[in-house]
């Protein structure tokens, strides 16, 4: 029987295990995959307090991640490797079944995070591995002297751009309005790349290709006229990166938690509808989601946790 088990070891996932690990709470993190959620997908962060830089730039998140799991391991918060199948959250027993094994513990934070969203156009999933992707930091050197675009205007679609610069001949970002929603800094750091050129008031329509992604559709979303952009005729491919935001990787507690399209509501003390049941990071709902506001999630869930343990609320 553990004290809690945190599922998810994302950012929020991690600061939670180190929360509840340096208050002695007998603490289980699953994760089924690596560590760092979706900035492990991501290139460089160089927007979290305290991350560290040098002449060349701010850190990667590679680096920032094995810090965050460092810390964890320190403060005694044992591990597993393995996928969530089913919660039963209901009473003061929770239990989270993996493949391999049922656990039980009086708390449960859910922090697991998000995923990409799809464009949504016949031909997509087709392409996925073949022209279409979902993680520059991944692909990117696949497509070295290529043609690229990338699909979005917010922060994470054009900081990804800038990282595709690096390798592609021509990085083009498509966004559906005529300006970019991304912050002033990044914006800036795009205009100036020469090899980062912009595809207006567009969305795409359709994806398509012999084995490899070669043609796109693209439509005008003011005319409504349509255009189709094929690969150089040398390179006989392109690669398409989409950043459309992200949906909850909720799931799991359909039924059980509350939510709000998708999103598992919490209160400002990440406490949810059921009692010893708390919610951290990208999954559950709130206005901006950032590295640093999951690690002030988890970090509030943990110590909720340690607090209504302490007090008998869970008993």
């Amino acid at each position: 029987m553990y004290d809690v088990i945190i599922i998810g070891a994302g950012p929020a996932g991690l600061a939670a295990g180190l929360y509840c690990g340096r208050s002695r709470l007998n603490t289980l993190i699953i994760e089924k995959a690596a560590d760092g959620g979706q900035i492990a997908i991501t290139d460089e962060i160089e927007n979290y307090p305290g991350g560290l830089a040098n002449e060349e730039g701010p850190e990667s998140s590679k680096e920032l991640v094995a810090r965050m799991t460092q810390q964890v391991a320190r403060f005694g918060a044992e591990r597993v490797s393995d996928e969530v199948t089913k919660v039963e959250l209901e009473g003061k027993v929770k239990k989270v079944h993996t493949f391999n094994k049922v656990y039980e513990s009086k708390a449960v934070i859910i922090a697991n995070g998000a995923h990409p969203r799809e464009i949504g156009c016949p031909g997509e999933r087709d392409f996925v591995g073949r022209g279409v992707s979902y993680c520059a930091t991944c692909d990117a050197a696949f497509f070295e002297d290529f043609e690229v675009f990338v699909v979005g205007g917010g922060d994470t679609a054009v900081e990804e751009a800038l990282y595709l610069s690096k390798f592609a001949r021509k990085v083009t970002i498509i966004h559906r309005r005529d300006e970019l929603r991304a912050t002033g800094s990044i914006r800036e750091r795009a205009f100036n790349n020469d090899k980062i050129h912009f595809m207006w008031n567009s969305v795409v329509t359709n994806l398509e290709g012999d084995g490899l992604l070669s043609r796109m559709t693209v439509k005008d979303t003011q005319t409504g006229e349509e255009r189709v952009v094929e690969a150089d005729p040398e390179d006989g491919l392109f690669g398409v990166f989409v950043f459309v935001g992200f949906l909850p990787n909720s799931e799991l507690y359909q039924g059980q938690v509350e939510m709000d399209n998708n999103y598992i509501l919490g209160d400002e003390r990440m406490r949810t509808n059921l009692k010893g049941v708390y919610v951290a990071g990208d999954i559950r709902k709130k206005p901006f989601r950032q590295v640093v506001t999951a690690t002030s999630d988890g970090s509030i869930a943990a110590m909720q946790v340690e607090h209504d343990l302490a007090s008998g609320e869970l008993d």
